[in-house]
């Protein structure tokens, strides 16, 4: 399991790590804020509560615990659980029953594409959380070129050239017309940027050159990347991973707002930023655990989402994950992640 954004541990004290640790499993039992009455009765430690108030505002100036203005009590941040997760959590392996029903799921009986909603399915069951699964990459295609076209109105044609000879048409909408000489000088900046990467390299970039960089780009560069973005989003499939479970979300309580709902399904229904931590994962080793505002796109900030990655014959070529509140229960969902992703590789091997 690799560590994101955890504070110094030496800051620390053993005796608040225990209570943070006490706090954090108490608030994902219940999902209520914690006070220091209840903390007492659980540490199973003979401490004043004056000392342990103090010890919890030693952690809210450490960034680890929250008052919320409607409770006296504390929750802990995404630096609270991040600590949590690197430090004071105990996983212990799946029994074998437990084991052998997600084999049994995942039998090889299945054609290719029913495995893998299996796979999604199956965790979002065993979890009651939502399940995510990256459908296998395949040998990636290369982008060669793209050319722009002028339609009637604000509309272009875009031509999208792969390695393997593929040729993607698409119709894309901008905010603007532009000549013939301007779709030219688009087309020439990402051709020159862009030739030879594989075509998902290409979309990874793409999003994050939107981000980071629009500021520091003249226009025609800045519009460039619009459309191409459009174009790539079209040409990947919708189909890239598959979701289940989405509506087990609306049964926490700190997810239920609609706004909050809205903003989720927004994400489920559209997928590229859940599919770009999915490719961040890919690229990483074993577990990866993005904790709340850690993914940097704010409809999961009160999210969490663990994946593992899944291979066929040594090779990673997708992976697989939970998404749930930050408050879930880390020590039962990661073993139930790292299972299935070996057992989903294991089956695929058949195919």
């Amino acid at each position: 399991m690799t560590p994101r954004k955890a504070p110094a541990e030496a800051a620390i004290t053993e005796r608040a790590q225990h209570f943070l640790k006490v706090l954090i499993e108490r608030y994902i039992q219940d999902g209520h804020p914690v006070g220091s009455r209840t903390l007492a009765k659980e540490a199973g430690m003979d401490l004043s509560p004056a000392t342990i108030r103090n010890v919890m505002s030693d952690l809210e100036e450490m960034g680890l615990v929250a008052s919320p203005h409607t409770s006296a009590g504390r929750i802990p941040t995404a630096s609270g659980f991040r600590m949590f997760v690197d430090s004071l959590l105990t996983i212990e392996p799946l029994e074998e029953p437990e084991v052998a029903k997600i084999r049994e799921r995942l039998d090889v009986g299945h054609d290719k594409p029913e495995l893998l909603e299996s796979a999604s399915q199956l965790l979002s069951g065993i979890t009651n959380m939502a399940g995510v699964v990256m459908i296998p990459r395949s040998d990636p295609a290369a982008f060669r070129q793209i050319e722009f076209l002028r339609l009637s109105g604000k509309r272009v044609l875009a031509i999208l050239v792969t390695s393997q000879g593929e040729v993607h048409n698409r119709i894309i909408d901008v905010q603007r017309a532009y000549s013939a000489s301007q779709l030219e000088q688009a087309a020439n900046y990402l051709n020159a940027a862009f030739a030879g990467q594989d075509v998902a390299a290409v979309r990874r970039r793409l999003m994050k050159e939107m981000q980071d960089t629009r500021t520091r780009m003249n226009e025609i560069m800045s519009k460039a990347l619009e459309m191409a973005g459009q174009v790539f989003d079209a040409s990947g499939s919708r189909d890239d991973c598959l979701i289940a479970g989405q509506t087990n979300l609306m049964g926490f309580d700190e997810l239920a707002s609609m706004q909050r709902l809205r903003q989720l399904f927004d994400a489920f229904t559209q997928k590229h930023e859940i599919l770009h931590l999915l490719d961040e994962s890919m690229r990483a080793d074993g577990i990866q655990i993005f904790i709340g505002e850690e993914s940097g796109y704010a409809p999961l900030d009160s999210c969490s989402l663990v994946t593992a990655p899944y291979d066929v014959n040594g090779k990673v070529v997708g992976v697989l994950g939970v998404i749930g509140p930050t408050r879930m229960a880390y020590e039962r969902v990661i073993p139930i992640v790292d299972v299935t992703a070996k057992l989903l590789g294991a089956a695929l091997k058949q195919w």
